[in-house]
């Protein structure tokens, strides 16, 4: 047998694995429009351009692990039309004023944002079943402050049971407080007193279940029809009914949002010097305090502070009391 000449066509070339050379020039994207994050659900953003055109849209991988909250606003590209089944991109994430954040204990180092971009925060709470909690309060108001974000406590169930003197208390920090009714004769005139306050602002609703959170939105935004539950008799806690945060467009423009009722609030991703920033008079006072001071020691300036002007002792005293108990943040278990 004679031996066989090869050539190259004979051989055999294994196909390269290698990929395309990675750049750092990325697209401009300059034909993106800007939308309003409304809900955020297993990889699916449905959001809101200027033009009112609501858009189903998805994470360009380009963005990496940033995350995309509600109230986010973002640059889409691709189908942008908001008909049935189409699909844009988010490329941008526009830079944050604030964001409300919290780590699952104060032991956490792992920061989750739950909503940004807000001008108030409403702290639902009912004067009676479920009793309010002021260690959860306290923590809605700490990070309020520390994102200088506007706090308004909203009491329910007043015709149940009066508002906690503890509550009242917060007004020293200059902390809204507005009540509810259950009964239908005074409920217009309290839902429409809270719409006035929420004109043309971001709102956040946050608060334990059971709190009448849900029932609120409900009265707030026609065919809201968000689920409304009970207390469970035995527990005394409410029964989850909004599973994740939602925005929802008012009458009279600005948007409320929904979020699902918190239990736990962890706060060790806060610095607490921003608090007490949000308190001008009380932080130009502590910049007399020893370095390291806990403004709880008797050498802390605000106790002089206090004592220097009669008329005001007791006013000041309410105030430094209620703060200092907010910088206290002391681990607690709200599920209690």
């Amino acid at each position: 047998m004679t031996p066989r000449e090869y050539d190259e066509s004979d051989a055999r070339i294994r196909p390269s694995r290698t990929t395309r050379r990675r750049t750092k020039d990325r697209p401009s994207h300059s034909d993106s429009i800007t939308a309003f994050v409304t809900t955020v659900d297993r990889g699916r953003t449905t959001c809101v351009t200027d033009d009112g055109v609501v858009v189903t849209a998805m994470k360009a991988r380009e963005l990496g692990p940033k995350s995309v909250v509600v109230g986010d606003l973002v640059e889409i590209v691709g189908d942008v039309t908001g008909t049935e089944g189409s699909l844009a991109r988010i490329v941008v994430v526009n830079e944050r004023t604030n964001s409300l954040s919290r780590t699952v204990d104060d032991a956490a180092r792992v920061e989750r944002t739950i909503v940004s971009n807000i001008d108030q925060l409403l702290i639902v709470v009912a004067s009676a079943n479920p009793e309010p909690r002021r260690g959860l309060i306290d923590r809605f108001l700490v990070s309020a402050f520390h994102e200088s974000i506007k706090p308004i406590i909203v009491v329910t169930k007043v015709d149940i049971s009066p508002v906690p003197d503890f509550i009242q208390e917060y007004k020293t920090l200059g902390v809204d407080i507005i009540t509810t009714s259950s009964k239908l004769e005074n409920r217009a005139r309290d839902i429409e007193k809270i719409l006035e306050i929420l004109d043309d602002k971001i709102s956040v609703l946050v608060g334990h279940s059971g709190v009448g959170k849900s029932t609120l939105i409900n009265d707030l935004v026609q065919g809201a029809d968000r689920m409304t539950g009970d207390v469970n008799d035995v527990t005394g806690r409410g029964r989850h009914t909004s599973s994740s945060a939602v925005a929802l467009a008012l009458a009279n423009g600005g948007w409320i949002i929904d979020t699902p009722g918190i239990r736990a609030f962890g706060l060790s991703h806060l610095n607490r010097d921003r608090i007490i920033e949000s308190f001008p008079d009380i932080y130009q006072v502590i910049q007399k305090c020893m370095p390291n001071c806990s403004h709880h020691e008797n050498s802390c300036a605000l106790g002089p502070w206090i004592e220097s002007d009669p008329e005001l002792r007791a006013e000041r005293l309410t105030r430094v009391t209620s703060l200092r108990s907010l910088l206290e943040v002391k681990p607690v278990d709200e599920e209690r």
